[in-house]
């Protein structure tokens, strides 16, 4: 039987993927800031475990205590919708610290049992903001687009040793946790000479032609945790899918 952890579990995408992956038989360790509002059922193929993907102890303990993992998915990340003048340099090193640095440091402690097995599955949840720019939105693709490269680089590097890293590309989830997971206001970062310029997106946010269930994104991790081929990019959600062919 094979063992998933999953940061970021304790809503949206992760914790639609921690649900898929035990539905088919998997074992699933899901990892969240605060385990006692953990919302997964009970069972013994489930373990809830503490993590904080910025510090480096946490995630030294929670490696050791999970054991061989086969599939690891960084998940866990913070959203940020503002203009880039009004958003404070320690709010930026915030949203790279989570969605760059802590991606980053969960591979390397995963790395070194994948190469010595010469198997696993790296996933990395990007956003469709690399596949086409989102306005308002430039500080959170940044922080994205540099786990695009990173992952890309890496797909050649660790496939020596047989193991693979790929990127699932969600659309856009208005039933996600985005901004409030963002930890901060977003008209906070909306100064008001860009309310002319912000008023018809933010409708748009609102009014979405297309968007990406958390669904679509646990069997685009599901697909990219199973697949035999060498692919690389799995966008979710039709939005995604549409900017994946277009571009």
């Amino acid at each position: 039987m094979k063992t998933i952890l999953i940061t970021g579990s304790s809503s949206g995408y992760g914790l639609e993927t921690a649900r898929h992956f035990h539905a088919q038989g998997w074992n699933v360790i899901a990892t969240m800031r605060n385990p006692q509002a953990s919302p997964l059922p009970a069972s013994e193929r489930i373990r809830v475990l503490p993590l904080d993907i910025t510090d480096p102890n946490s995630i030294a303990r929670v490696i050791e205590a999970a054991g061989p993992i086969d599939v690891l998915v960084n998940n866990a990340g913070i959203g940020l919708v503002g203009a880039v003048e009004a958003t404070p340099m320690p709010l930026v090193r915030k949203i790279f610290e989570t969605n760059t640095f802590g991606t980053i440091a969960m591979t390397q402690a995963v790395i070194p049992q994948m190469r010595a097995r010469r198997s696993g599955v790296i996933v990395n949840v990007t956003s469709s903001t690399t596949l086409a720019p989102m306005p308002l939105a430039a500080l959170y693709t940044a922080s994205k687009q540099a786990i695009q490269g990173f992952t890309g680089s890496l797909a050649h590097e660790l496939g020596y040793f047989g193991v693979k890293a790929r990127l699932v590309e969600p659309g856009y989830g208005p039933t996600t946790r985005f901004a409030e997971n963002s930890q901060f206001r977003i008209e906070d970062l909306i100064p008001e000479s860009y309310t002319g310029y912000a008023a018809p997106i933010f409708e748009a946010f609102a009014t979405p032609e297309m968007v990406t269930r958390e669904s679509d994104v646990a069997e685009a991790v599901w697909r990219a945790a199973t697949d035999a081929d060498d692919s690389l990019h799995y966008p979710a959600g039709p939005d995604a899918v549409a900017l994946a062919k277009a571009g």
